[in-house]
């Protein structure tokens, strides 16, 4: 058994508010990670973008804190800080000088309860012109900028809450009222609905003491009640959207559904995922880049989600002159000999190893480690799992990671984006079920 063993302790605020600190003196500092239980899966049809736009908002100020000021105090004190968006929650955070630990507490109870007082029609109507602005700088003018969107509008349902990117619709941000977004705040911004994680250079004692005299005080408010969804099953598939354009190269991302994060099955498809594709000795580096020639990088990426399933995904670039066509039916004839023999045990020992070097990188910066225990508090409702998930690893077998590949990888369920070059002549871009 590896021995990880990072301190956790736990203690639920009267308004609900759960604070885990996990102490450790190795620098005076202090990561401080708060994971809100909001992200464009909790949108409604009509208001998608909501969740990102309120990484935004929460920025531009308070009831007590100036505009841009919760990012120019916290510097000052040589912080590090910012905050994210994704589908199963918003998630805010800094590491400071354990000195400057009340001031980053004082800030984010400050915004976490009393933002909407600075949230007026002429902050809304700018962080809306800043957020149209990222989706053409980070999907709508970069090359394959929106295969995620592509990949998640086609591997999922159009009734799933999985199937619209966080960067949400611009149309349905421009169509928003002041009324609206006050309302989306008031339905998911509450202690009852947050994990606050501190870790570094703390004891147990100081953080709760602090976490109750900064967010103690917050109302909790009724939670709209939102049942996850049932296990999807493999796509009914190939399904495929092809994308003609100005691109370097023609590039292929061929998507799976998985299981739910944490669950066996999908930790044996993720080794799966690596042996094909998430490794530079890779089965499928050896075949299209090394072999074949017929691809100049090849990626294998898992994406554990936890409303009904998870993604599972590989991506070619596709070498210059090599037929796309080609390459695509060259990868799946890897994966059906993958599910038919299973990793050897070189393969599966490599993939173990690099997961688990990955993951102890990952937990020796206390940012890190605070993101991850807050993840898993906040979605699994176990925040040891820092502590157990290499043991879980390495009790996935070969056997496991075939038979899992039989079920969740099957080439005939597979949901491909392709991005092709307009160089060669080929027609508009177009979708084909």
């Amino acid at each position: 058994m590896t021995a990880i063993s990072y301190p956790l302790v736990e203690r639920t605020l009267a308004n609900g508010l759960r604070v885990i600190v996990s102490e450790d003196h190795a620098a005076p500092n202090v990561a401080v990670n708060l994971w809100v239980g909001v992200g464009s899966r909790h949108e409604s049809p009509g208001r998608t973008g909501f969740a990102h736009l309120f990484e935004h908002l929460m920025f531009q100020g308070s009831r007590n804190v100036k505009s841009g000021e919760h990012f120019s105090a916290l510097m000052d004190e040589g912080a590090r800080l910012n905050a994210t968006t994704w589908f199963d929650r918003t998630n805010y955070f800094e590491t400071v000088p354990t000195g400057a630990l009340e001031l980053a507490l004082w800030l984010e109870a400050d915004r976490h309860g009393h933002l909407l007082d600075a949230v007026t029609q002429e902050n809304l109507d700018n962080q809306r012109d800043v957020v149209k602005e990222e989706k053409r700088q980070r999907y709508d003018n970069v090359p394959y900028g929106t295969a995620l969107i592509d990949i998640y509008a086609t591997a999922f349902p159009e009734d799933h809450p999985y199937h619209h990117p966080t960067i949400g619709s611009m149309e349905d941000l421009d169509a928003a009222t002041l009324d609206d977004v006050h309302a989306f705040f008031r339905a998911h911004y509450a202690p009852n609905n947050t994990v606050l994680t501190l870790v570094g250079d703390i004891t147990p004692d100081e953080g709760f003491a602090a976490a109750e005299k900064y967010f103690g005080p917050l109302a909790a408010i009724p939670l709209e009640s939102r049942p996850r969804h049932a296990q999807l099953p493999p796509i009914d598939g190939p399904v495929r959207v092809d994308r003609v354009g100005d691109v370097p190269n023609d590039r292929l991302y061929v998507a799976f559904r998985l299981p739910v994060d944490t669950t066996p099955d999908y930790l044996a498809c993720q080794v799966a995922v690596d042996v094909l594709g998430g490794l530079a000795s890779s089965r499928l580096m050896r075949r299209l880049v090394r072999t074949d020639e017929t691809a100049v990088a090849v990626g294998g990426w898992t994406m554990g989600l936890v409303d009904g399933v998870g993604l599972g995904a590989f991506t070619v670039d596709v070498s210059a002159g090599a037929d796309a066509d080609e390459v695509e039916q060259a990868l799946c004839e890897e994966i059906t000999r993958f599910i038919a023999e299973g990793p050897d045990e070189a393969e599966l020992e490599s993939v173990i190893a690099d997961t688990e070097r990955s993951w102890l990188s990952a937990l020796a910066s206390i940012e890190e480690r605070a993101d991850h225990i807050s993840h898993h508090a906040l979605l699994t409702g176990d925040p040891d799992y820092v502590n157990t998930f290499v043991d879980r690893l390495r009790q996935v077998s070969a056997d496991d990671a075939r038979a899992a590949a039989a079920v969740w990888l099957d080439p005939g369920s597979r949901a491909v984006v392709r991005y092709l070059s307009d160089s060669s002549g080929r027609g508009e871009e177009g979708e084909a079920a």
